[in-house]
C-alpha cells in the first residue's frame, strides 16, 4: 500500500514557476514509477509526465515539453514536477500517481492516487 500526498500547488501569473511535491508513505517507493495528471475543469484527466523507478525513462505530453520537468528523490520518498513558463491552460487539479511498473500515459495502470493539489494560472 502507498499513499500518497502532493503540495505546491497555489495562484500564480502567467510566465511564471511553481515546483510540485509528492510524498510516499511507505518503504518501497523506489520500486514504484511515478506520473503525473492534471483535469481541469470540464475537462478529461489528463498525462502530463511519467518517471521510471530508475529515473533513466521519463514521458512528457507534448503540451508540457520544454517547460515542465519530473525528478524524484527515492531517499526521500518524493517526486516532484517543476513547472515553467506556466500558461493559463495550465490551470487544473495536479495529481501524482504512482504504479508497479508502468510510466507512461494510461491512467487506469496506476495504482495509487494522491488527492490532488490545485494550481490556478492567471492570465
Amino acid at each position: 500500500q502507498v499513499q500518497l500526498v502532493e503540495s505546491g500547488g497555489g495562484l500564480v501569473q502567467a510566465g511564471g514557476s511553481l515546483r510540485l511535491s509528492c510524498t510516499a508513505s511507505g518503504r518501497t517507493f523506489s520500486s514504484y514509477a511515478m506520473g503525473w495528471f492534471r483535469q481541469a475543469p470540464g475537462k478529461e484527466r489528463e498525462f502530463v509526465t511519467g518517471i521510471s523507478w530508475s529515473e533513466d525513462i521519463t514521458y512528457y505530453a507534448d503540451s508540457v515539453k520544454g517547460r515542465f520537468t519530473i525528478s524524484r528523490d527515492n531517499a526521500k520518498n518524493t517526486v516532484y514536477l517543476q513547472m515553467n513558463s506556466l500558461k493559463p491552460d495550465d490551470t487544473a487539479v495536479y495529481y501524482c500517481a504512482a504504479s508497479s511498473g508502468y510510466s507512461g500515459s494510461l491512467y487506469y495502470k496506476y495504482e495509487y492516487w494522491g488527492q490532488g493539489t490545485q494550481v490556478t494560472v492567471s492570465a
